[in-house]
């Protein structure tokens, strides 16, 4: 039997106005033929009995039988006596076929875009390797999660909330996992946040897509770092926003740049606690500076608190929302670095402001976050295990620093300058050599090494020539393996 689609499809080929003249059998004939050609019907398929289909379509059985005769003509449709009416194997229909060399063509054609759509493809996106090949940046290590622990509490999730994970969620996260969140940010990273605001979203990148959208209009002006994290500065553009960029120096961004700037400026996007990509520190006299200044001209300060949980040499600094008293600054937090990026959850901690709207116009982006994912995070946090799991990793994790910085140092500094940075999950390497980045780049990528060139994160000509290298998920021997083939890699372009 046709599915209700399929069998809507025929009634409006019938009742089109355009197909009036032609007698009802014909019209029946011609709107299964075009589903058959577009392959909305696929070879081997079964139409349905004429009586069923006569009864469906209020028409007598010699109607359906006239139109099926016709399809069998011209070779449409196969009857088999006893078993019916099935769509015959064409080449030149089956899915693959025609349809397929019709999508290509339309690929090929330049959709039709707003002036925001057009930004946002042209701006590439911002893509996440599938199978991550060392040393792509910012990958966390997940062979070691605890998997058998998430799923018992999983299991518990299930087992006392039952079949309410199965609806929708509150917009505004569930209150439990918000809950965890603000005693989590407020312990360990100094922030002044209550359950009521925080958000719960899928990723720092949805949270930034937010504040573009919903704190600027197109035009307006924003500070951003330069160099700065890629993904940011993608949805600032795409959002018609003109990005203004601020110098990064080793004690982070230069304030003293936004102070003495006359025009006005609505908001400023930096990433304090570990500068992507410098790895620079944001020093707490800028940080209390840029405060007085987002209160005196009613700016924004987004603050992007990437992977803070992993900072190896000394405490880390108290968040810049913390010490905000004029409630000015969105603070944004993901757990895609310090657990794992298949978990798809992030979040805001808002000033009480924009808390409302925020959370509004979060619907009209995907509704809400999994509540499933949410409860057991919740518990895994409550329960003490995210603060252990975090620990063991930043343990980890600096070892692997350690090795990489040794590794480099004793095979790659005859090309590169490493800048062992004080936390993260990458280090920057400065170019010493007569190679020019690209070619770096592409030495690695023949060779399965992946590398971030430093040039693409600058908006300013006098880029530093360099690159990132992360480390977090690869094993000491997986980076000596790497760092060994990046030599060999090197040393060939040198001297071909």
């Amino acid at each position: 039997m046709f599915r209700h689609s399929q069998l809507e499809s025929v009634k409006a080929w019938i009742a089109h106005p355009a197909h009036a003249a032609m007698s009802l059998h014909v019209r029946i004939q011609r709107g299964i033929r075009q589903m058959i050609v577009n392959g909305a019907l696929g070879p081997g398929k079964p139409l349905p009995a004429s009586r069923a289909l006569a009864t469906s379509l209020g028409v007598s059985r010699d109607t359906i039988e006239a139109a099926y005769a016709k399809l069998h003509a011209e070779g449409f449709i196969d009857r088999r006596v006893g078993s019916g009416s099935f769509v015959a194997q064409m080449t030149e229909f089956a899915p693959g076929h025609r349809r397929s060399r019709r999508d290509a063509l339309l690929r090929r054609q330049a959709p039709k875009l707003s002036q925001r759509g057009n930004a946002m493809f042209s701006s590439g996106g911002v893509r996440e390797a599938l199978s991550p090949r060392p040393f792509s940046p910012g990958v966390p290590e997940t062979r070691t999660f605890p998997l058998q622990l998430w799923e018992k509490l999983e299991r518990q999730v299930r087992r006392e909330v039952g079949t309410q994970v199965l609806t929708h969620g509150d917009p505004q996260g569930t209150e439990a996992l918000r809950r965890a969140i603000a005693d989590y940010v407020n312990l360990e990273r100094g922030a002044h946040a209550t359950a009521d605001r925080v958000l719960i979203l899928t990723s720092s990148q949805q949270a930034m897509m937010l504040c573009a959208n919903m704190l600027l209009d197109p035009g307006d002006r924003i500070f951003i770092e330069d160099p700065a994290y890629h993904g940011a500065r993608k949805t600032f553009d795409a959002a018609g926003l003109e990005c203004i960029p601020i110098r990064v120096d080793r004690q982070g961004i230069v304030v003293e740049q936004i102070l003495a700037e006359p025009r006005n400026t609505k908001a400023v996007s930096l990433t304090p606690s570990h500068q992507f990509p410098t790895g620079a520190t944001l020093v707490l006299e800028r940080r209390l500076a840029l405060i007085e200044w987002a209160a005196r001209h009613k700016a924004w300060i987004i603050e992007d608190d990437y992977d803070s949980e992993f900072h190896y040499v000394g405490k880390p600094t108290a968040c810049i929302q913390g010490l905000d008293p004029h409630d000015r600054t969105i603070y944004i937090g993901t757990f895609t670095k310090s657990l794992f990026p298949g978990l798809r959850i992030g979040y805001a901690v808002l000033p009480p402001q924009l808390v409302e709207s925020m959370t509004v116009a979060r619907t009209l982006i995907d509704g809400h976050s999994a509540p499933m994912a949410q409860l057991t995070l919740a518990r895994f946090m409550e329960g003490g295990h995210f603060g252990a799991y975090v620990r063991t990793m930043r343990g980890i994790y600096a070892q692997r620093l350690d090795a990489l910085a040794d590794l480099v140092q004793k095979h790659l500094s005859d090309f590169i300058e490493p800048r062992i940075p004080v936390g993260g999950l990458q280090m920057p390497c400065r170019l010493i050599c007569d190679l020019s980045e690209r070619v770096v780049v592409d030495a690695g990528r023949r060779v399965g090494i992946e590398l971030l060139g430093l040039s693409a994160l600058h908006a300013t000509g006098d880029a530093e020539a360099g690159f990132l290298m992360g480390f977090a998920a690869y094993t000491p021997t997986e980076i000596q393996i790497a760092v060994m083939k990046l030599a060999n890699a090197f040393r060939t372009v040198t001297n071909p």
